[in-house]
């Protein structure tokens, strides 16, 4: 069935070389590479996602759904690594799955992944607005309520003015390009980085091991949900893959970015988890702006203000990060022709998909001053852990079909590791709580839909094919 023809390595790289050529300029190197990956990975769990999953699912379990999380995306990031090693092409999964499974599978992995995207940039934008109101009421400034969080009547909210003014301002900044772009996001990393290590150090000094009693209030089955909600947190050397046409040496380049991703920002995670739950009982986390409300909670103001300053800027990043990666993917199914060509379409002069960044701008804006936080932490995780489980399946495939083809890295011990990787990453799938995958679901429905009245008839691969 033509549903299922397949895009060859070979035209994927000459659709590379055609991109440089109109415009995809070829900047980057593995510091820019590695500081994307901090910027996306180290930020949103910490800043944010912490509270809500201590609270919620794993109490102080939280460190070990963490350690959980860390040593299953190790796994899957090695299998990225020889992906991007090999196919060193925007669009990072999507593109994988498209020479390894066919155009359906592509397009649902393509579609899951603009779900990845687009509702973690809306969470990291809901979570930057909550510490940047935090920032402002230590000034003694505070917000009209109704301009100060997403859709809730029944508490007086209608819309987050603060969360969309960033992502429009941040959609102006990935418009200029990858190189402009990257370096003020490298600058906004190290900030980030010293405020973790500041709020590490002061915070263990309060810790009361007595918050850590009980460990797992919610059973192990908490743990698990944890670190399934978790991996929201480790998307970020999936974005460096996004990365793969303006990267100077992509074969060599592209797969330290992503090691070196996940190996700064582990242990960092491990420690402000343990500090944080030992700091505040774990029922007080429900908050948006988690780690200034510890040290709030302490009475250290000054440091908390410090923190939120530190929190904007770390926070920034990571929602740079996610909006740059969405807009490159987006790039890649509107090259393929399963969406709007015109996403693909290259600014000359900055080297930049220019609309498809501005769309994404646009949908991601609307989706963060309307959703409210907690309904959208659960659903960029069935995301990322779709995306995992192709690309490690995907691996074990081409060293089969295709043993041919250069790979500067290579996952050892396959194909245990990336069956490991799958199996984990579906383990955790089904952690994952019912109305999550009920909301899944429908998204994957009306994915299908826009395929079959729109993709299916505009590929690019059925026309060169004749629709065979």
């Amino acid at each position: 069935m033509s549903i299922f023809r397949k895009k060859s390595i070979t035209e994927m790289l000459q659709e590379k070389a055609a991109s440089s050529a109109k415009g995809m300029k070829k900047e980057l190197g593995v510091f820019d590479l590695t500081m994307l990956g901090v910027g996306c990975v180290v930020g949103t769990g910490i800043f944010v996602l912490t509270g809500v999953a201590a609270a919620n699912h794993a109490g102080p379990g939280l460190i070990l759904s963490f350690l959980l999380a860390g040593i299953v995306c190790a796994f899957c990031a090695l299998c990225y690594a020889e992906f991007a090693s090999m196919v060193p092409v925007s669009g990072s999964a999507y593109t994988y799955s498209y020479a390894t499974f066919g155009e359906i599978f592509a397009w649902v992995l393509g579609w899951d992944l603009i779900l990845e995207y687009g509702f973690a940039a809306s969470m990291v934008a809901s979570g930057w607005s909550g510490y940047f109101q935090g920032l402002l009421s230590g000034l003694g400034l505070d917000l009209p309520k109704a301009i100060s969080s997403a859709f809730n009547p029944a508490a007086g909210t209608y819309f987050d003015l603060p969360a969309v003014l960033i992502v429009l301002l941040l959609t102006f900044v990935v418009s200029r390009g990858a190189k402009e772009s990257t370096r003020l996001n490298a600058i906004m990393v190290v900030v980030k980085i010293a405020v973790i290590i500041l709020f590490i150090i002061v915070g263990v000094f309060y810790v009361k091991p007595s918050n850590w009693t009980p460990f797992m209030p919610f059973g192990f089955s908490g743990v698990v949900t944890g670190a399934a909600t978790a991996f929201l947190s480790y998307i970020g050397f999936d974005v460096v893959a996004t990365a793969a046409e303006e990267v100077r040496n992509p074969q060599k380049d592209l797969p330290q970015g992503i090691l070196w991703s996940l190996a700064v920002c582990s242990l960092l995670y491990i420690l402000v988890t343990a500090v944080l739950t030992g700091m505040v009982p774990y029922h007080l986390l429900d908050v948006k702006n988690p780690v200034a409300f510890a040290l709030q909670y302490i009475h250290q103001d000054w440091v908390a203000g410090f923190i939120s300053l530190g929190a904007i800027v770390g926070i920034t990043t990571v929602l740079f990060v996610l909006l740059f990666g969405q807009t490159r993917l987006f790039f890649a199914i509107g090259r393929d022709g399963l969406l709007p060509k015109k996403l693909s379409k290259v600014n000359p002069k900055s080297g930049a998909p220019e609309f498809s960044t501005w769309v994404t701008g646009v949908i991601v804006a609307l989706f963060a001053g309307l959703i409210p936080l907690n309904r959208l932490a659960d659903l960029v995780s069935i995301g990322t852990l779709f995306a995992f489980i192709s690309v490690s399946v995907g691996i074990i495939i081409l060293r089969k079909t295709r043993a041919d083809l250069e790979r500067s890295f290579r996952v050892p011990l396959v194909p245990f590791i990336p069956i490991i990787a799958a199996l984990t990453c579906g383990y955790l799938l089904i952690s994952l709580p019912r109305i999550t995958w009920i909301a899944f679901l429908i998204w994957m429905a009306i994915g299908l839909c826009v395929y079959f009245f729109y993709g299916y008839k505009h590929s690019l691969l059925a026309k060169d094919k004749g629709n065979s």
